[in-house]
């Protein structure tokens, strides 16, 4: 490892801020997201709404940390979603 926590990358939170804001900010960056079923999707995201569902596009679906689908372009429901990493 390049000595950067794992971690150092995903969408922190203070106090101040909600998560929604900083992730309208992370438009056109690549993202990893983590769903509750222990699916993971990688790709570029497009766009996003106030109840954090989430538009990939280039999306690739992991599972078990092996990739198992690609999609041109994905919606994924906000209410499934556990964390987001910027990549």
């Amino acid at each position: 490892m390049d000595g950067k926590s794992r971690w150092s990358s995903v969408l922190i939170m203070d106090s101040g801020r909600k998560p929604l804001d900083v992730l309208a900010k992370q438009l056109n960056a690549h993202i990893l997201v983590v769903l509750k079923e222990g699916f993971e999707y990688r790709g570029k995201v497009v766009g996003c709404d106030n109840l954090m569902n989430v538009v990939l596009e280039e999306a690739v679906e992991y599972f078990g940390g092996r990739p198992t689908r690609s999609y041109g372009t994905i919606l994924l429901r906000g209410n499934n979603i556990i964390y987001i990493i910027v990549l």
